[in-house]
């Protein structure tokens, strides 16, 4: 199932008591083009996060954010610095002691000098932590995936519509090609005839020079080639791999095929069936260009 390079998907979880929110939305982009979001502090999971993106996406202009709620968390520890406080007492005893004053020390006068507290954060998991957040990626790569290839489905009935068309004309310049030879033969017995004043031609000769002009325009060996193309085009919107830029290629094919078939023909209704053609080309070219 082909896929479109455009998507979103989203998924929470919890690594501890920290909320996470993973996002990721993608657009069409020549290769792939991944960036990740995440706060700084955390910077060091940032590849863990990349290589799995990697591993699920071939091409687009991707961006991971991952959110990180830690106002429930309970990480804040405070530590009291014992030797100072200790400190901190004897000597205000001493200057109590010497100055004959009451000495009255109470905890909440005491916390006010510094040093004395200290709030420090506690170490956290990193390794957990990143697999709590690749878990929820996945997550969100689950629906990212569903999106781009309900979209890719639609892209491939777009496409697979303007090929049957693209074949029909096909089959409309192989009619063409006979009617346009028994014309050219037509004219050429009028211009002999009107030339020479005479119904007596040598037939034999406008035979050859038919023949000779059949070859010339002939468009079997463009046409069969063109049919090819069409049915590799149709397998390749089956296959279950990235196939965008398989089909870019193929394009120009379809294109190089078109352009012969159109010099070789010779009236209207040809460059009618080939402007046609190049145009459904060119709208399958714009929709390959959404394809991974």
């Amino acid at each position: 199932m082909i896929k479109s390079m455009t998507g979103f998907g989203s998924a929470k979880g919890n690594s501890g008591k920290l909320e996470i929110t993973v996002e990721i939305k993608s657009v069409n982009n020549r290769h792939l083009d991944c960036s990740i979001k995440i706060p700084r502090v955390f910077s060091s999971i940032e590849e863990t996060l990349k290589s799995i993106v990697q591993a699920s996406i071939s091409r687009g202009k991707v961006d991971v954010s991952v959110f990180i709620d830690s106002s429930n968390a309970d990480d804040i520890e405070i530590k009291v610095n014992h030797s100072l406080a200790k400190a901190y007492i004897t000597a205000l005893r001493d200057i109590a002691l010497d100055n004959e004053l009451e000495s009255e020390i109470s905890v909440t006068d005491l916390t006010r000098y510094p040093d004395i507290l200290q709030a420090t954060r506690r170490e956290i998991d990193t390794a957990a932590l990143s697999d709590d957040i690749s878990g929820i990626l996945d997550a969100a790569l689950v629906g990212f995936n569903k999106m781009r290839c309900m979209e890719g489905e639609k892209l491939k009935e777009d496409i697979s519509a303007r090929l049957n068309q693209i074949e029909k004309l096909t089959k409309e310049a192989q009619e063409i090609s006979p009617e346009t030879t028994a014309q050219y033969r037509e004219k050429l017995e009028s211009r002999i005839s009107e030339v020479l004043k005479t119904t007596d031609i040598d037939q034999a000769r406008i035979l050859t020079e038919a023949a000779i002009f059949a070859d010339r325009i002939s468009t079997d060996e463009e046409t069969v080639r063109l049919n090819s193309h069409i049915n590799q085009l149709r397998e390749l919107l089956n296959e279950n791999e990235p196939v965008g830029r398989k089909i870019d290629f193929l394009l120009q094919e379809f294109n190089r095929e078109a352009n012969t078939i159109g010099s070789k023909g010779n009236n209207v209704r040809m460059s009618r069936i080939i402007v046609d053609m190049k145009s459904e080309i060119e709208k399958i070219r714009e929709q390959v260009q959404n394809i991974e």
